[in-house]
C-alpha cells in the first residue's frame, strides 16, 4: 500500500533525495506548494505524512481535516507554525531538524564577530561610495580577546571552537553548564554578570523565554567593559533594544552586530541608523547546505518511522498504550508542576534528577511519567523547545542522569511523586501527591512538610522560625500591595530555619525586599 506525502512548502530536490531513492516503501511524493488553508484542508486527506518548512500553517482545523495523517515533518528547527497539541491528541508525531542549521548558525555569528571587528560592511559602502577612508576604518584583532557566549547549546559550542581557533579566550553562560564540562570543552564559566565583566565580545545563544527576554539589559550593560561589542545571531528580544541603543550612544558598546531583532522585518528600525550597528536580515540559517541538511534529516525521520516505527528528533508525544495512559495521566500535571516547582529552588547547573514513584504507581511503567516531569523541570530554561518524547534526550545531552526509584509505600498516601533536584553545591527535593476529591497537592518541600495547592503566583520563603516573622512579610506586601490568598508554614524545629509558602494573586518581578530582612535568608517566585 502506498505511503502518500505530501510537500506544500520549497525544498531543496537534494533534501529528499532520501524519499526519491526509497526502495523498500512504496512513496507516492505530491509536491503542491502555494497552497491555501482551505485547500490544503481538502488535500490533506488523502496523506501519510505532511512535509513543510516555515510557510505553511498546520492548523487544528488542518489536522483534524487529516483522516490518515501519521507524521507532520518540520524542515528546520521551530514549530511555531505547527498545532502541536492538536497534532498530539490526533496521535499524529511531529519531527523536526534541531541540528541542521548548527554550523550555518555558528559561521555566520563568526563572520559577523569578524566584520564587526575590521568594520568590513562600513567600509566596502564607504569604497562603493567613492570613498578611501583607511584611517576610518582601524579594527581590532580578535587574537588574545576574551569571547563572552551566553548560552552554550550546540550552536554557542560551536562559535566558541572557532573563536579559539582565531586564538581568543572564552568564557560561558548556560544554566546546564558545570565545571566539569567547562573544562573539558577549554573553556572559563560564570554566571552572566561574570561573563559580561570580562569580555571583550559578548554574543547570545538562548532561547527566547520569560526568563531570557531583555537579559542584556541596562543593569547588564553598565557591568561590561567600555568598548565592548555584541552579536545577536540567535532571538530577538534576548537584548533589550533600548538599553542597547543608550550603551552605543553613551559610547559604553563600541559596536553590535545583530541578525534579529524583536520585530520583523527590522527596517527603519532606529539602531540601525548609529555607524556603530551592522545587521542582516535573519541569515543564520540561509544557506544552501543547510536548507539541504534540514531537508534531508526530516526525509530520513520519515523513512526511519514507516521501516522501524522510530524517529529520532520528535518534538511531541507519541501514542501511549490506552491501559498505562489510563492509570498515570492523572499525575501528568502533578508531575510536570513538580518538576517545574523545584527547578525554581536552585540557579546552580542541574547534574542528576532522582525521581520516586510511591504506592499504587510503582506498579505502573512510569517512564512517559518521569518524561513529563523532566519537560517541567527543564522549561525553565529551554522553554517550550523541551516537551514529553525528547526531555530525555535534553536531560542526556546536557549530561544530566536521571533515575527513576520506586516503592509500594507512600508514607500515608495512596500514591506520591517525589522530585529531587542535585547539583555540586546542593540538593532540593520536592514532594506532591492527589487527594481524593481536592485534587492535587505539594506535601513537602525539602524537609519541610506542608500543603499546598500547586498553580497560581507562588511565594517561596527560607525564614529563622522567630516570633513575628510571619507577620512581617504580610506587612511588607501589603506595603507592596500584594494581596495573600493563602500560607503554608513549615519549620525543622521550634527556632530553627522555616519555611512559607504563600499565594498571592499576581507574579512578583522582585523579591529583593524581602531578602533584604534580617530573619529572611532566601526568597523565590514561583510560578505555576
Amino acid at each position: 500500500m502506498a505511503i502518500n506525502i505530501l510537500i506544500s512548502d520549497p525544498l531543496s530536490e537534494d533534501g529528499i533525495y532520501p524519499l526519491r531513492q526509497e526502495k523498500k516503501l512504496d512513496l507516492n511524493i505530491v509536491i503542491d506548494t502555494g497552497l491555501t488553508p482551505d485547500e490544503l484542508k481538502a488535500k490533506i486527506k488523502d496523506f501519510d505524512v505532511l512535509l513543510v518548512r516555515s510557510q505553511t500553517k498546520v492548523t487544528r482545523d488542518i489536522i483534524e481535516a487529516a483522516d490518515n495523517l501519521k507524521l507532520i515533518g518540520r524542515a528546520g528547527v521551530g514549530v511555531d507554525n505547527i498545532d502541536l497539541d492538536a497534532a498530539t491528541e490526533k496521535g499524529i508525531i511531529v519531527v523536526n531538524a534541531p541540528d541542521g542549521n548548527t554550523n550555518s548558525a555558528a559561521e555566520h555569528t563568526t563572520a559577523m564577530i569578524m566584520a564587526l571587528a575590521r568594520h568590513i560592511p562600513h567600509a566596502h559602502m564607504s569604497l562603493q561610495e567613492g570613498r578611501w577612508d583607511r584611517k576610518k576604518f582601524v579594527g581590532v584583532e580578535l587574537k588574545n580577546k576574551t569571547l563572552g557566549v551566553i548560552g552554550f547549546g550546540r550552536i554557542g559550542q560551536e562559535v566558541a571552537h572557532r573563536a579559539k581557533g582565531n586564538r581568543m579566550d572564552v568564557i560561558a553562560y548556560d544554566p546546564f553548564l558545570t565545571a566539569e564540562k567547562a573544562e573539558k570543552l577549554g573553556v572559563d564559566f560564570g554566571s552572566v554578570e561574570d561573563v559580561v565583566k570580562v569580555a571583550d565580545f559578548i554574543t547570545v545563544h538562548t532561547p527566547l523565554l520569560k526568563e531570557t527576554k531583555h537579559m542584556i539589559s541596562k543593569e547588564i550593560f553598565a557591568l561590561m567593559k567600555d568598548g565592548v561589542r555584541i552579536i545577536n545571531c540567535a532571538r530577538g528580544g534576548i537584548i533589550d533594544e533600548e538599553a542597547l541603543y543608550d550603551a552605543i550612544v553613551e559610547g559604553k558598546v563600541a559596536g553590535a552586530a545583530l541578525d534579529v531583532m524583536e520585530e520583523e522585518p527590522f527596517v527603519g528600525n532606529r539602531l540601525l541608523e548609529l555607524p556603530q550597528v551592522i545587521a542582516t536580515p535573519h541569515l543564520g540559517a540561509s544557506t544552501i547546505e543547510a536548507q539541504e541538511s534540514v531537508a534531508v534529516d526530516v526525509s530520513h525521520d520519515i523513512l526511519s518511522y514507516f521501516n522501524i516505527g522510530t524517529v529520532r528528533n520528535p518534538v511531541n508525544m507519541p501514542s501511549i498504550p490506552k491501559d498505562i495512559i489510563a492509570k498515570i495521566e492523572p499525575f501528568f500535571d502533578l508531575g510536570e508542576k513538580l518538576g517545574a516547582f523545584v527547578s525554581r529552588l536552585s540557579d546552580a547547573a542541574v547534574e542528576e534528577i532522582n525521581l520516586y514513584f510511591a504506592g499504587e504507581l510503582a506498579n505502573f511503567d512510569v517512564r512517559p511519567l518521569t518524561n513529563n516531569t523532566v519537560k517541567g523541570l527543564l522549561k525553565r530554561n529551554l522553554g517550550n523547545h523541551v516537551n514529553n518524547v525528547n526531555a530525555r534526550y535534553l536531560a542526556e545531552r546536557n549530561t544530566i542522569k536521571i533515575n527513576e526509584h520506586k516503592t509500594t509505600t507512600a508514607k500515608g498516601f495512596l500514591n506520591s511523586i517525589t522530585v529531587e533536584l542535585v547539583t555540586a553545591t546542593e540538593t532540593h527535593k520536592v514532594t506532591g501527591t492527589l487527594l481524593n476529591g481536592l485534587g492535587a497537592r505539594i506535601v513537602k518541600v525539602d524537609e519541610y512538610v506542608i500543603d499546598v495547592v500547586p498553580e497560581g503566583h507562588l511565594l517561596f520563603i527560607k525564614h529563622t522560625d522567630k516570633p513575628g516573622a510571619i507577620g512581617r512579610v504580610g506587612t511588607l506586601l501589603a506595603e507592596k500591595d500584594i494581596n495573600i490568598a493563602t500560607m503554608q508554614v513549615g519549620r525543622s524545629n521550634q527556632g530553627g530555619d522555616a519555611i512559607m509558602m504563600l499565594s498571592v494573586d499576581n507574579h512578583i518581578e522582585n523579591v529583593d525586599f524581602l531578602k533584604a530582612q534580617d530573619n529572611i535568608f532566601d526568597a523565590k517566585t514561583i510560578d505555576l
